[in-house]
């Protein structure tokens, strides 16, 4: 079992469709995952409700900060473990890092987004200082436009290159067809192509980053350390 957990301080910074897009995808390729909404907005656990039943997908929802290990103590059978954060400073945080195999900090291309993300950043850092716990973690650009690169994700991408993050090279691009995963409660490759703008552009980013996070973590369990990396936003 791996257990991933996604994580920015910042509302907005597109944490749940980073989720949703992952898990799907494994689903979608037989693996077994259970995804743990710790989001007091509920967008996964709302999603899930309303989607059709998948038998390998599980949503945990409600889950405290005293429950949270017991939660994921129960989903161990299954492949992978997602946490999902909430998008604020929560006590969650640090008991969710601890946890987690990986952790994954979807950031946009702002001084805000890469703020959050910093916060999560630092206590990463802390806690391999004072406790020498080191936890693997990567960037994930998120809500990047296709065609144009902003000074703003310029800015971002400097800066985690000059702290030494890892960014995956697989951005998630702006794409209609994943904000309307929320709307018609549905996995990607089940959307109407006739309804979706795009559907077949946002399938290949999604499955190019789930393809990376799954590397990503087979290597970690392998002993593997990934070199920061310039994410293509192309």
């Amino acid at each position: 079992m791996a257990i991933i957990t996604f994580a920015n301080t910042k509302g907005g910074a597109g944490k749940t469709t980073a989720v949703l897009l992952l898990a799907t995808e494994l689903v979608r390729r037989g693996h077994r995952v259970a995804i743990i909404d710790t989001d007091p907005q509920r967008w996964i656990s709302r999603w899930f409700e309303a989607a059709d039943p998948v038998a390998n997908l599980t949503v945990a929802t409600f889950v405290s900060l005293s429950a949270l290990p017991r939660t994921v103590e129960e989903y161990r059978t299954a492949d992978y473990v997602i946490i999902d954060l909430p998008g604020a400073q929560s006590p969650l945080l640090a008991t969710a890092l601890g946890l987690s195999d990986h952790v994954l900090i979807p950031i946009q291309g702002s001084s805000m987004d890469a703020q959050g993300g910093a916060q999560v950043l630092e206590l990463l850092s802390y806690l391999d200082r004072k406790a020498g716990i080191r936890i693997p973690h990567s960037v994930v650009l998120s809500r990047v436009n296709s065609m144009v690169t902003t000074r703003g994700l310029l800015a971002v991408k400097m800066l985690l290159q000059e702290r030494s993050v890892h960014m995956l090279s697989t951005p998630i691009i702006e794409r209609a067809a994943f904000r309307d995963m929320f709307e018609y409660k549905t996995f990607l490759h089940l959307m109407n192509r006739d309804r979706v703008s795009n559907l077949d552009k946002a399938i290949l980013n999604a499955e190019r980053y789930a393809d990376e996070v799954q590397a990503l973590v087979n290597s970690r369990a392998r002993g593997a350390q990934p070199s920061p990396l310039k994410a293509d936003a192309a």
